[in-house]
């Protein structure tokens, strides 16, 4: 997909709005797709939150592509809707990361996750037909995204009881391996991706990772699904390809 595209290439079941994040001082624009069937039914859907919503569904907004969300979906006839939250550009890092890095800073990700859940969440819930508990609603993202929605499985197991994360930036720092560590319990299923040709520490961090879980709990339970793409590279074009397969294998 041609990154900065002329022409929007958003489904029509895909639409926009603001709300404001007072948590983050600002305001956000949010990204909705609805399943092709929401207007004709009356029935409640689950919802996946994902971050970088710019990249999701539109090759005019995307960086260097987009996920095309919306038309895997849409031929998958999935009865989901997706709710994106675009990311606050020269503010990505703070959201995205739990914890400061000594070198990229960061760190304010509890006042994003407080964003989703206090705030746009119960706005959603009103707003669409959504299945409201844990079982039905996931968090998902790549690289930040996907240790922001790590962390969110952790610190909000009551909200998301699924977690799509892709080639998950664990290098930015140690803490959320001592954070696995001293979770209690931990019942979210995780569908974690990454490719075999990122950096190098990329399938080490994540194996440590998964490791860390199945001493939560019993691998029996298979509430961890673990891909590695031969050839794969940290970019749009992995986490298009395999963003059916986690939704797939968490729904």
């Amino acid at each position: 997909m041609k990154a900065n595209a002329q022409e929007s290439t958003a489904s029509k079941q895909v639409s926009t709005f603001t709300i404001d994040a007072p948590q983050l001082h600002s305001t956000k624009k949010i990204w909705v797709y609805l399943p092709k069937n929401y207007k004709a039914s009356a029935k409640k859907y689950p919802v996946i939150y994902m971050h970088d919503a710019q990249n999701l569904f539109d090759a005019k907004t995307s960086f260097v592509g987009e996920w095309n969300v919306d038309e895997s979906l849409d031929s998958l006839n999935a009865q989901v809707i997706v709710i994106g939250i675009e990311h606050g550009n020269d503010k990505r890092i703070d959201e995205l990361t739990p914890y400061k890095n000594a070198k990229y800073g960061g760190g304010n990700a509890d006042a994003y996750l407080e964003f989703i859940v206090k705030t746009l969440k119960p706005e959603v819930d009103k707003k669409y037909r959504t299945k409201t508990n844990a079982n039905n609603t996931a968090i998902m993202g790549s690289s930040l995204g996907g240790l922001v929605s790590y962390y969110a499985a952790l610190k909000y197991p009551e909200v998301f009881g699924k977690a799509g994360v892709f080639s998950p930036s664990f290098w930015f720092s140690d803490e959320i391996y001592k954070l696995t560590e001293n979770t209690k319990k931990i019942k979210t299923k995780i569908y974690f991706l990454c490719g075999d040709n990122e950096d190098a520490e990329m399938i080490p961090d994540m194996k440590k990772t998964e490791k860390l879980l199945d001493e939560k709990r019993c691998y029996c339970l298979h509430l961890t699904k673990e891909t590695i793409v031969k050839g794969g590279q940290h970019n749009e074009k992995l986490w298009r390809e395999h963003f059916v397969n986690a939704y797939l294998c968490l729904f």
